[in-house]
């Protein structure tokens, strides 16, 4: 990406056909969206990009497994369809995963599960033809979403294999933590993994390349008449203090759950949009060696619940919670409550005894639920997106999950090119999504542990070759950030240079998520990385010495906000 000087010396000199507020996945994705098609684009983040919700899910790109119990099964289909092709885009970055629902004492695996796992594989085709079922499954998907007929169904690369019943040794083989329990069998099924900050850089990063101009900590303060010369938005620069316009003849707000944060009275009155109902989810990280899984594992929690167990990254990630939250939205703590739940849950399921105290990170968001004034759990609204229109011409889409963004963005672009009444059909199911790289092809820098390259390339692809060319820049930036992870130095410096990063905490928990993996070693009372990643920043930024200890102190209050865990 542009610096953010340039960006900045961009969005005040030019007029755009679009501005888009809102640098979270869905803001990304309506900016590539848009500038795919043809139009200028400027986008705004009032913080960093990702720091919301994009940056707190559960990783997965997945159909909902759970959304066939509420008979969601347009969502289901339509996120099964986009899982397939964010395969084919990004192939580093979305990764298939295996995922086991083990049984016990004997038991044939749930019934019902194998049902939902029916209808899962059948709702995964993207050609579905031939067969009762698959009609059948196809008509119910259509009739409850809306089907927009000049996108064809993607074809994918990548098509998972149908569940299959798998032995108590197989289920054990995947999920070594279940050795002591011994189970007797279960059902092994496909779904996909992802670092979701990583995609939503990668997302802007492909807009940038068609155009759009990208900005963050700028928040809006106030929307610009409504359509025509004098429309647009008015920013505060969250470094400098200094307010300025971003002249723009339309509008998108894609602020996820501070959607109805903008203009309130319009979207509410005009366009009787339901209240947003923010719903918190939790999750945790441990270690490998405390609970060693291969594959993922559906981890019963009680009252018909579930929760998941997760390879990822190099650690075991627990998650999630989903309850009504109407705390601070701009920074959310994991509750001690839903810890206690997720480690409950895991240790009743793997027969293991862990605290608090094996905990290498903790994290929460809030999700954009549109609810209709019931009293209803959040685990009972719809994830599905609403797109709204109000008299100065701002369109707001809001809800949905993080793996139908694509999908999401299309709806948004779509009413704008219809009220502009262009012939500017969607690209996004054709454009790739950064640019894979064989681990063997990158460069060897003297001081680089070897498996950093290979987290390296799955995080940054084809780019992994310019951080590695700063790597070899100082011998200092080619050393882990922490011991023990392959997460390096000079990805300080690269984020810095070219992601804007403006801050430590943008390093480690967006550009890296060792905050999210390594928090106890983070937040250790005399901890070094936070500071090294400060000084490699810093270098790039022109900090001095005294701003250098103020951005650790700054990582440091930040973290305790986010409730980042400290042993």
């Amino acid at each position: 990406m542009i610096t953010r000087e340039r960006a900045i010396e961009a969005l005040q000199a030019e007029r755009f056909d679009l501005v888009v507020i809102g640098g979270g996945i869905t803001g990304a994705g309506v900016a590539l969206d848009a500038a795919s098609r043809g139009y200028s684009v400027a986008l705004v983040e009032k913080a960093d990009f990702a720091s919301g919700t994009s940056s707190r899910s559960s990783k997965l790109v997945h159909g909902g497994l759970r959304y066939l119990q509420n008979f969601d099964l347009g969502l289901v289909r339509e996120a099964l369809l986009e899982r397939q092709l964010m395969v084919k885009l990004a192939p580093h970055l979305v990764t298939p995963l295996q995922m086991v629902v083990a049984a016990f004492e004997g038991a044939r695996p749930d019934r019902i599960m194998g049902i939902g796992l029916n209808m899962y594989d059948v709702m995964a085709t993207p050609a579905l033809r031939g067969r009762r079922s698959a009609r059948r499954a196809v008509q119910l998907a259509h009739r409850s979403q809306r089907v927009n007929g000049d996108e064809p169904e993607p074809e994918s690369d990548w098509s998972p294999a149908r569940h299959r019943m798998i032995s108590g040794a197989e289920v054990v083989e995947l999920l070594p933590a279940l050795t002591e329990r011994e189970p007797t069998g279960g059902y092994l099924f496909y779904d996909c993994q992802t670092d979701d900050s990583r995609l939503v850089l990668t997302v802007l990063g492909e807009a940038e390349r068609f155009g759009a101009i990208c900005a963050n900590r700028l928040e809006v303060k106030e929307l610009l008449g409504g359509r025509g010369e004098g429309s647009g938005v008015k920013v505060i620069d969250a470094e400098t203090g200094e307010q300025f316009p971003v002249r723009g003849a339309n509008v998108i707000n894609a602020t996820g759950v501070w959607a109805d944060r903008i203009r309130p009275e319009e979207l509410h009155s005009e366009a009787e949009v339901p209240k947003i109902a923010p719903s918190r989810g939790t999750h945790v990280t441990v270690a490998y060696s405390d609970l060693p899984l291969k594959a993922g594992a559906i981890v019963p929690a009680g009252e018909g619940r579930s929760i998941f167990a997760l390879p990822w990254l190099g650690r075991s990630l627990l998650g999630t919670t989903d309850n009504n939250y109407s705390g601070d939205i701009d920074h959310v703590c994991p509750s001690p409550e839903d810890i206690e739940y997720l480690l409950d849950a895991t240790n009743k399921f793997f027969g293991t005894e862990l605290g608090t105290d094996a905990l290498t990170g903790a994290y929460a968001g809030v999700r954009p639920l549109i609810s209709s004034g019931d009293t209803r759990k959040s685990v009972d609204i719809s994830r599905k997106a609403e797109l709204y229109e109000t008299s100065s011409g701002l369109i707001t889409i809001t809800g949905g999950k993080l793996t139908t963004w694509r999908r999401m963005a299309k709806l948004a672009v779509d009413r704008l090119v219809e009220r502009d009444g262009r012939d500017a059909p969607c690209r996004t199911h054709d454009i790739p999504l950064g640019q894979p790289i064989d681990v063997d092809r990158l460069p060897r820098i003297d001081g680089v542990p070897e498996d950093s390259y290979e987290a390296l390339a799955a995080r940054y692809g084809h780019a992994a070759e310019q951080v590695l060319a700063v790597a070899g820049e100082d011998p200092e930036l080619a050393s882990p950030i922490v011991a023990g992870h392959p997460d390096l130095l000079a990805e300080a410096a690269f984020s810095a240079r070219y992601e804007q990063a403006r801050s430590v905490g943008d390093v480690l928990l967006r550009r890296t998520r060792l905050g999210l993996l390594a928090a106890p070693e983070l937040r250790a009372p005399g901890g070094v990385a936070p500071a090294r990643v400060a000084r490699a920043t810093g270098r790039e930024l022109g900090w001095d010495a005294a701003r250098v200890d103020a951005e650790v102190e700054r990582f440091d209050r930040e973290a305790q906000a986010e409730g980042i865990p400290v042993r």
